[in-house]
């Protein structure tokens, strides 16, 4: 081993570590939660807080059973601890990022070498994907942690040199970690690992390996975990477990009921990008799991099912989002780790050119799109040209970072292992620097700049305030207010059939409700459809407009208009 490798140095990995960990915890805070989902799960957990129902899940009041409660749990306890705002709404899924990259350590260090740990972490850590969606309240990134615990736990177990207690502990964590996955995204928590090991043990024929997962142990902690909550909210929702288990898992799988579909390469592109800046590492990491014959328990073929299944698994469902292959990437980084680590740095170099490409295309990106901006549009194109000086410093650090990297690499195995440390860097910085020039856009789309004026017009908190034609998913968490829906049930159209005294279905009643506010002299608001607003505005519909842009009309009637 080099003694001048900066792996050797723990004042390196220390300054590396807390570099990081700074911009991780700053950028929790730095954007505006962006709709869907941010805003969904930040209101579920600041509705849960509010109510002190920890069993039966709402949206807008609404009940809404899509999706277990671990992380709306997490959100609601965060609000406690710390209040309600940007960061805590987004602590679980940051610790959950977290929890992967350190997961990704140990286990790289344990099962390989210590080598393998650090350069594992560097890579997870760096991957535009993990890091991105580490900063995005969504469940994406609560699923995949708890997943990664239980891809870690099994991996541990099973080494070959695993005593009778590390394997018994380590199996109770992909236990604990298969039963909070559940607990966070549904049945897929167990079911896909549960398939990995199937395809593994037929590939490999360690038909042994079923006698190492102390599967009595296992259940009883699986079921401790998972059954109270779904006994509970059944005995309290009748309806819940058809819903859930039915609607939200054999449909959405087999069927475009979400209309959520996709081709099946919908996720090869995100691959792609989520993996930079190891682009040029990928298909020689998984090669590495393919060839894999080490005596016994073979790690790396493991890592390869867990990511090729995991993939094509969601390919061929019917319902597809970006997020859902995120669970893959903790086994690319150990796949890609190991390989690092066998190998000379002719990998590394191409990673380091490839990330050079991606630059440019992104710059080249860029020239095409500014060129094809209507000049006469009011909100798209400034937004654009804001965002346009963060995009070039993407672009110059993609290109440094790479060009740094390429002759880093060429200095023998220490330039090696500072070209990755450098490939890391750069790549980390280009994602978090795109993400924070995005802010202007997630504050359009949250419509958090009207803030100020809607909390102006809602003078008390029993203010009616509606919602006609279209749901906001960030501005009730920002109002800490539900909304009436009106005419337009959006992903609450269940909830809404088993309580339809919480909407109006039919635009019309609306409106006759509208103008008995006004007759009365009750102050309302509400954010109405761009062409609903127009239909409006050719009645004597009593409104003044608030605020205006192409995704919402936000209107109060006439009682106020003189204050």
């Amino acid at each position: 081993m080099n003694k001048t490798s900066p792996y050797d140095s723990p004042r390196t990995l220390w300054a590396l570590m807390i570099a990081f960990l700074v911009i991780w915890f700053y950028m929790l805070g730095a954007r505006t939660l962006v709709p869907t989902d941010e805003g969904r799960y930040a209101q579920m957990g600041r509705e849960m807080l509010a109510s002190g129902d920890w069993i039966t899940l709402r949206l807008n009041g609404i009940k809404y059973f899509e999706k277990p409660p671990l992380q709306n749990w997490m959100n609601a306890l965060t609000f406690a601890l710390f209040g309600l705002g940007d960061w805590q709404a987004r602590l679980w899924t940051g610790l959950n990022g977290l929890l992967g990259v350190a997961a990704v350590a140990y286990t790289g260090n344990k099962i390989f070498s210590r080598r393998v740990g650090i350069i594992a972490a560097l890579v997870l850590g760096s991957s535009f994907w993990w890091a991105g969606m580490g900063h995005v309240n969504s469940l994406d990134m609560g699923l995949s942690g708890m997943m990664t615990l239980a891809l870690c736990g099994l991996l541990v177990a099973q080494m070959a040199d695993a005593n009778s207690k590390t394997e018994r502990n380590a199996m109770l964590v992909c236990w604990a970690g298969m039963a909070l996955a559940t607990m966070s995204k549904g049945l897929i928590g167990f079911v896909l690992p549960g398939g990995v090991l199937v395809i593994y043990t037929l590939a490999t024929r360690d038909w042994g390996l079923w006698k190492r997962l102390h599967m009595g142990k296992g259940l009883i902690l699986f079921f401790a975990i998972t059954a109270p909550w779904f006994i509970l909210i059944a005995i309290k929702n009748p309806e819940h477990p058809h819903f859930f288990f039915i609607h939200e898992h054999f449909q959405r799988f087999t069927s475009t009921v979400h209309k959520r579909g996709g081709p099946w390469h919908y996720f090869i592109p995100l691959l792609i990008l989520g993996i930079v800046p190891w682009i040029g590492v990928l298909l020689q990491g998984l090669w590495s799991g393919v060839k894999d014959k080490t005596p016994g328990f073979q790690p790396r073929k493991m890592l390869f099912i867990w990511a090729a299944f995991l993939f094509f698994f969601f390919s061929i469902s019917g319902s597809k989002l970006p997020g859902y292959i995120l669970p893959i990437f903790p086994a690319l980084a150990l796949l890609i780790a190991s390989h690092l680590e066998q190998t000379d740095s002719r990998p590394v170099k191409t990673a380091g050119i490839l990330f050079i490409v991606f630059g440019i295309a992104i710059a080249v990106g860029l020239t095409i799109y500014l060129g094809k901006l209507d000049a006469a549009d009011e909100f798209d194109r400034p937004l654009a040209i804001a965002y346009t000086p963060w995009i070039i410093a993407v672009i110059t650090l993609s290109i440094v970072g790479g060009l740094a990297t390429w002759l880093l690499a060429r200095k023998g195995n220490t330039g090696k292992d500072w070209a990755i440390i450098c490939l890391a860097a750069s790549g980390y910085l280009v994602g978090q620097i795109g993400f924070l020039g995005h802010n202007p856009w997630g504050k359009y789309m949250a419509g958090s700049e009207y803030i100020p004026a809607i909390k102006a017009e809602l003078i008390s908190p029993t203010t009616p305030f509606y919602a006609v034609g279209r749901y906001e998913q960030a501005l009730p968490f920002y109002l800490e207010r539900t909304v009436t829906l009106v005419e337009f049930p959006d992903e609450m159209q269940f909830g809404l059939e088993q309580q339809p005294e919480l909407w109006i279905p039919k635009r019309e009643d609306f409106i006759k409700k509208w103008q008995a506010h006004q007759d009365k002299g009750e102050a309302a608001v509400a954010i109405v459809r761009n062409d609903i607003y127009e239909d409006l505005k050719k009645t004597d519909f009593p409104m003044r407009v608030i605020a205006k842009d192409p995704r919402r009309v936000i209107i109060a009637n006439l009682v106020n208009k003189n204050k």
